[in-house]
């Protein structure tokens, strides 16, 4: 549907079938090359098809970056060999909805964009801090040990690529695990392995059903004492029971009493309240919309949600539904208490859904300044004065060469600087279109 061809009746015929054949609910759009031009046309198409009131469908833009350097890695061609690259890099924006981290971590971090000066440090350090952060986040989200490919596995702790891919291999040859204990019979997975990656896995259905929580193996005889204690029956009839029973407990009296510390116990508690529970399931979901707003409708002090792109030391980029993302300026951030941002970071991230309020639209630069709501608006910059009003007036009395100013010498004087916008500058090098910022 995109120029130059512009098929967008045959586009539309297509989409329609693939929805009613595929029962599709939510419609991925990349937002490199031609993005935009594509949301319009889905905005368009949702805007004229007939959907059930219970069965809403939308679209949601996805970041394409990174999508490139996996569509050619060798572990897309592993995955994909039938398919092309570009059709690889389709497969992977898709699956970002689906499962973000685990579609991520098969890209070097570095590819993705980590930092307006990620070129300029040493990139021996940048890699092996990445490493770490992914390393984290991995584990702190823990991953399903019978869904699991090998990239995602060879960051849990304990495991590594070789490890990672004998556990694919084996879950290949003989099945899904029933139990954490069955790793312990995956080539190279020794004790020490087991010990540090167990607590990371998670097995849903299982035999086990406290394989399916963050509590390692070696605390679950502490689990079924718990159990016992608060007569809580099971480890499936808990969440229900659990803070009835706990009511009136002394958390410090009851850890004591199990032999274990206040952390530990918290854990168990935690996950026996909501077993199986996603850590990123309280963070923001992503933002789903029906229609496309275009610049002209925007206006200042209109309230919008958004989505934060990219944050910098100045503010930080937000994604508002329209061509190009909006600025939201450092000195335009207010904390809810009422107090003044001196680092965007500590208050924003990517990915984070924020509601902004239009300050200012400018058409012919097609800038978007925005603000947090309680912010107070930027004060009004004075109309320019002509270059005639700027003249000194005359002093009565004295000849004309007399009010002139002396002059330096030709040779004395520099030239006089071009006038550059700081603020077209930074969004040249920062905020420019979607490919840009992408690369």
């Amino acid at each position: 549907p995109t120029p130059p061809r512009s098929w967008t009746e045959k586009s539309a015929l297509v989409l329609r079938e693939l929805i009613k054949a595929h029962g599709v609910e939510l419609i991925a759009v990349g937002n490199g090359t031609g993005g935009r031009e594509t949301e319009t046309f889905v905005a368009d198409f949702l805007r004229n098809f007939e959907r059930p009131s219970d069965k809403p469908l939308h679209y949601l833009m996805v970041s394409e970056a990174g999508a490139s350097v996996y569509s050619a890695s060798p572990v897309a061609r592993e995955e994909f060999p039938e398919l092309e690259a570009s059709q690889r890099g389709v497969v992977s924006i898709a699956r970002r909805v689906l499962d973000p981290l685990a579609e991520l971590v098969k890209i070097d971090p570095k590819a993705i964009g980590v930092g307006l000066y990620q070129h300029d440090v040493d990139q021996k350090q940048l890699a092996v801090k990445l490493d770490q952060v992914v390393e984290s986040c991995v584990n702190r989200v823990g991953v399903d040990l019978n869904t699991a490919s090998a990239s995602l596995l060879a960051h849990i702790a304990g495991l590594n690529r070789r490890t990672a891919a004998a556990v694919v291999r084996h879950r290949d040859e003989r099945g899904r695990f029933g139990r954490r204990d069955e790793l312990k019979a995956v080539p190279g997975v020794g004790p020490a392995a087991f010990e540090q990656a167990a607590g990371f896995l998670r097995i849903s259905g299982g035999d086990e059903p406290l394989d399916n929580t963050q509590i390692h193996p070696e605390s679950y005889g502490i689990v079924r004492r718990l159990i016992d204690r608060l007569a809580l029956g099971s480890v499936e009839a808990a969440p229900a029971r659990l803070d009835a029973a706990l009511a009136g407990v002394s958390t410090k009296e009851m850890a004591r009493e199990l032999g274990v510390g206040e952390p530990t116990f918290e854990l168990i508690v935690e996950n026996l309240r909501k077993p199986g529970r996603d850590p990123r399931a309280s963070l923001d979901g992503p933002l789903l919309r029906s229609d496309v707003l275009k610049l002209s409708d925007l206006r200042p002090g209109m309230a919008l949600r958004g989505t934060v792109r990219n944050v910098v030391d100045f503010g930080a980029f937000v994604d508002i539904g329209v061509e190009g993302d909006g600025l939201l300026h450092l000195s335009r951030m207010v904390r809810s208490s009422g107090t003044r941002v001196t680092n965007p970071h500590e208050l924003l991230s990517v990915g984070q859904v924020i509601e902004v309020e239009v300050e200012s639209v400018d058409p012919q630069r097609k800038r978007i300044a925005l603000r947090l709501p309680g912010a107070a608006p930027a004060p009004e910059r004075a109309p320019d004065r002509p270059r005639e009003a700027q003249k000194s007036k005359p002093t009565p009395g004295k000849p004309e060469s007399a009010n002139r100013p002396p002059s330096r010498p030709t040779s004395a004087r520099p030239n006089p600087p071009p006038t550059i916008d700081p603020l077209d500058q930074l969004r040249s090098h920062f905020g420019g279109d979607d490919r840009r910022r992408n690369r």
